[in-house]
């Protein structure tokens, strides 16, 4: 952290982590900070503080790494945080004017040390954000966060980006108040920050001031009860109670807005305190930050191979998949050839980018010039000569082995021999499709998720021959895209796609049993999920279940119930969403809803349903499953699974994914339920032997740093 004082009489903080790539907010760091800003409060010959950074993030936020490590002394902590908010408030008291010149991201704590100084410009680049994103993370703005900015903005305005954890980019955070001033340069952003103190700009925080009135009125005010009334409402919707760190920030905003701000920040402490121990934020923290980032930087790769990089990328079959693989690829800067049976239907792939791209171009986000020089870079064709050059092959066709043989030999025959070959396949094994290849150490499965362009996560699928080499390659490519890669050895369904089938299938057990659609819909959201089962079948189709089902060798008792329940779905003619009709209706114009002759399909049964039973069952069984991936070795660890279940089919982020939320139930609960579900619902519920001796020994798949 550099200090100096210039000429004026104006003291420059510049802030710069040496160990860390940008800045980061820690009790450390405030303790660095606050003994320079003393120094600078004492010195008679500095007029005010220019507070800035010489990283490219103005600060990031809290230190993850201290986060999901918490000290064992919670007292400890807390009192910590106290000492800090005391020392900050005697800053700003100080009778000198800080000045926060952001040159950078300033979000959680970067934005909440902003929020301490008296007067906020912001360097007017696009790519700056500012905000409060603490909620995302489980946590709540620990830094005086929901105090000052409520103070500032209004408690409606503040809340609603406290608790959706927005940021903004600068012009929006000017115009709603977060900062006071943009600047055009990081010359004119000092310059500007100087200014300010240079003219007698004031040091006096608004909260400070006997005069200020809350934007919006207090909490309770007629607006401002309004206002939590409202918030309660949506929260309790949006989470159903899962995310403590959004209700104690909403709370942390009641309690502390009717008290003196001093002890608003007190307030705020203890609850941020809850926040920062509860194994929500744990869980999120684990796998929604550390894992997923280091699977975004390729961790899975194979070692001893250089970085890889897809100039020209080939894809057959012009589909949804291929289309949206054509789109992200062509993004990333590569050339891609897009293959189909006819140039009516690769041209109808491509013009899946051309509609993407053409919001971009009507919200301002992109030239004309520029999206056509996107699109220049999709080739359309029916002719497999034009193939050849190709990096890298991507089959995109319909899930049917005679199909994807036919068109890997054809491609492949155009293709230098040290290429890789890839199937898009959601369920068929790799490994017998790379029958059809003469190199089957170079094909390999790589399972996009619908629709490509929105889902992050890319499942690498390795066939019983595939190399290293080959998994090194695919690594890179969708590192290259920007993706997600977990890596899973060859099986039916591979692992997204096979735990997912049991949320989908339980749904229609439940269906089947007589538990009401509506029932079982609203549960499935009130645990966490984005989506029904019931709804999410329709999506992805009840025929194609049907057409998987029938591949089948064999179908246990539970797996036959499902089948007959999407059998009699399809002979009243409703295969699913893209036919129009299914376990929905898909009204023209209007809203969906759930289709009213299921009640004679599916009579219902009884009127009292157990709705924890239902939300344990829906989310047991994925978990159970996902074990039985791992001990079968189609997962390697537990973390690609957590990974994968998190970002493929969207399990409950507050829990972690799979894995974690085994450990979160707690292994000995978590099996002792399966087996009370085994003795009800039947042996899909059955504890495999080594995990009820995990269980036994109460052994957790993550390290558990929170006590209760």
């Amino acid at each position: 952290m550099a200090y100096e004082v210039d000429a004026d009489g104006i003291a420059v903080i510049t802030m710069h982590m040496r160990e860390q790539p940008t800045n980061l907010f820690s009790l450390q760091f405030v303790s660095a900070y606050l003994k320079i800003c003393n120094q600078a409060l004492k010195d008679d010959k500095v007029k005010g503080i220019v507070l800035t950074s010489s990283h490219r993030d103005f600060m990031a936020g809290a230190d993850l790494k201290f986060v999901s490590n918490p000290p064992e002394d919670r007292e400890a902590l807390l009192n910590g945080i106290l000492d800090m908010h005391q020392h900050m408030r005697a800053i700003e008291k100080g009778k000198k004017p800080f000045v926060a010149a952001i040159n950078g991201n300033a979000l959680g704590g970067g934005y909440e040390l902003a929020l301490t100084c008296h007067h906020r410009i912001a360097l007017d680049d696009s790519r700056i954000t500012i905000g409060l994103p603490e909620t995302q993370l489980g946590l709540l703005p620990g830094g005086g966060g929901t105090q000052r900015l409520c103070y500032l903005i209004g408690i409606q305005p503040a809340l609603t980006l406290i608790l959706q954890g927005k940021a903004l980019r600068p012009q929006k955070a000017l115009a709603q108040g977060l900062i006071d001033a943009v600047a055009d340069s990081p010359e004119s952003l000092i310059a500007d920050a100087k200014k300010y103190i240079l003219e007698g700009g004031g040091a006096t925080q608004p909260w400070d001031n006997r005069k200020h009135k809350i934007p919006g009125g207090g909490v309770m005010s007629p607006n401002g009860a309004q206002t939590m009334i409202g918030a309660i409402g949506n929260l309790r919707k949006k989470t159903h109670g899962n995310y403590p760190g959004a209700t104690y920030a909403l709370a942390a905003v009641h309690d502390g807005m009717q008290l003196p701000i001093d002890r608003g920040l007190e307030v705020e402490a203890r609850y941020f305190v809850k926040a920062f121990y509860s194994p929500e934020a744990q869980n999120i923290i684990r796998t929604g930050f550390f894992a997923i980032n280091e699977a975004k930087k390729g961790k899975a790769k194979p070692s001893g191979f250089p970085t890889s990089r897809i100039q020209k990328l080939g894809i057959l079959g012009a589909g949804m998949m291929g289309a949206g693989i054509a789109y992200v690829s062509a993004k990333a800067g590569m050339e891609v050839v897009l293959k189909d049976v006819s140039l009516e239907s690769a041209e109808k792939g491509k013009a899946y980018s051309h509609q993407l791209l053409q919001k971009k171009v009507s919200r301002g986000f992109m030239s004309e010039a520029d999206r056509e020089s996107f699109l220049a870079r999709i080739t359309t064709t029916v002719d497999a000569d034009d193939l050849q050059g190709c990096d890298l092959i991507i089959e995109a066709v319909f899930e049917d082995p005679n199909l994807k043989a036919t068109v890997t030999k054809e491609a492949e025959a155009m293709i230098d021999p040290d290429k890789i070959f890839a199937s898009n396949t959601s369920t068929l094994p790799i490994t017998k499709l790379a029958g059809a290849s003469q190199r089957p150490d170079q094909f390999i499965g790589i399972h996009f998720f619908s629709p490509v362009d929105k889902m992050p996560l890319v499942e690498i699928i390795v066939g019983e021959k595939t190399n290293d080499q080959t998994i090194a390659g695919a690594i890179d490519y969708v590192t290259q895209i920007k993706k997600v890669p977990i890596v899973v050895n060859d099986s039916q369904g591979f692992f997204t796609s096979r735990v997912f089938g049991t949320y989908t299938g339980e749904g229609a057990l439940l269906l089947s049993e007589g538990v009401p659609p509506t029932v079982i819909e609203h549960v499935a959201k009130r645990v966490g999920m984005p989506v029904g089962p019931l709804a999410v079948t329709d999506e992805v189709s009840l025929t194609l279940g049907i057409h998987v089902m029938d591949n089948m060798p064999s179908m246990p008792e539970h797996t036959q119930r499902i089948y007959d329940t999407y059998q009699a779905m399809a002979q009243q003619g409703r295969p699913g969403k893209k036919g129009g009709k299914g376990f929905y209706e898909y009204p023209d114009g209007g809203k969906k809803h759930i289709w009213s002759g299921l009640a004679d399909l599916f009579p219902v049964q009884g009127t009292d349903w157990d709705t924890q039973e239902i939300g344990k069952r829906m989310l047991h069984i994925m978990a159970l499953e996902s074990y039985r991936c791992l001990e079968e070795n189609v997962l390697t660890s537990p973390t690609d699974g957590d990974i994968g279940s998190l970002m493929g089919f969207g399990f409950p982020p507050y829990t972690g994914g799979v894995f974690s939320y085994i450990d979160y139930v707690g292994p000995q609960t978590f099996v002792a339920e399966c087996d009370t579900f085994a003795q009800k619902y039947g042996s899909r519920f059955a504890v495999p032997d080594s995990l009820r001796n995990r269980a036994e020994n109460n052994q957790f798949f993550h390290p558990q740093k929170v006590k209760a």
